[in-house]
């Protein structure tokens, strides 16, 4: 019976992890490029009370084994490509496929991010809405008026007197072996880590790599109806574990009674 109360007290504290990311994920429903995330569990060791024994015509019986609860395995992220938001902003971008923009930090290394959401800072340079340069750095000339971006990250700036426009950089599109083995860093900033493998970097719209769109933000890919069943899912077997425990305490008080 204590073993009960241990392997319940476990599995409560794992739905709790598990609500604590569903309500992240609700959390960040409207925010720009967000990928929801989800808990995976695993159980733990188990406890042989009876080892395999063999019957007298040489066939095996299964061994009595009692397991110890569950544990948190990993919080995985899902990459799979959120709706689109048209905002007619010629520096608002999305990537449609596969691939992140760069940033570069404050201490000079470079984070990873869906989040297109970008601007002209006061010296012309293309930064994030953190204020973090795209990288490598894109600069527009004094006086610009006018901004172009085509499929494959090819930008065509033109400036006040200036009749045409002309090119002023292309931004680049990076991607990973394996995305969901990134680091989140908070600020819809991921960097890599030996889970992802090291960045590739590429041209928008060319082998394999997503194009850009231009005007256009990429949504949340979070769904509500989906978060709102896994709730469900998460009150109910966090409801049964605590009837586990409460069994469990019922049969050590009646125990406990049998000497008097």
């Amino acid at each position: 019976m204590f073993r009960s109360l241990s392997t319940s007290a476990s599995g409560m504290r794992a739905q709790q992890i598990y609500v604590d990311t569903v309500a992240n994920n609700l959390a960040n429903v409207n925010t720009t490029g967000f990928k929801s995330s989800r808990a995976e569990f695993q159980d733990l060791l188990y406890q042989v009370i009876k080892p395999n024994q063999s019957l007298e015509a040489g066939a095996g019986v299964q061994p009595v084994q009692i397991g110890h609860g569950v544990k948190l395995a990993a919080v995985r992220r899902n990459f799979t490509q959120g709706s689109t938001i048209v905002t007619g902003n010629a520096l608002d971008l999305a990537i449609s496929g596969d691939g992140f923009f760069r940033v570069e930090l404050a201490d000079g290394t470079f984070a990873y991010t869906r989040d297109g959401t970008f601007a002209m800072d006061g010296e012309g340079n293309l930064v994030n809405g953190a204020g973090l340069r795209v990288a490598p750095g894109l600069s527009f000339p004094e006086g610009t008026t006018e901004v172009a971006v085509d499929r494959q990250g090819n930008v065509r700036v033109r400036a006040e007197g200036e009749d045409e426009s002309r090119e002023s950089g292309q931004i680049e599109v990076y991607r990973f072996a394996n995305p969901a083995g990134m680091r989140s860093l908070g600020n819809n900033l991921y960097a890599e880590t030996e889970a992802s493998g090291d960045p590739q970097q590429g041209e928008a719209g060319t082998n394999g790599y997503g194009e850009i769109e231009a005007g256009i933000l990429e949504a949340s890919n979070v769904s509500v109806v989906e978060e709102m069943i896994r709730l469900i899912e998460a009150q109910r077997a966090y409801e049964l574990n605590s009837k586990a425990i409460q069994t469990a305490e019922d049969m050590l008080s009646v125990a406990n009674q049998l000497k008097r």
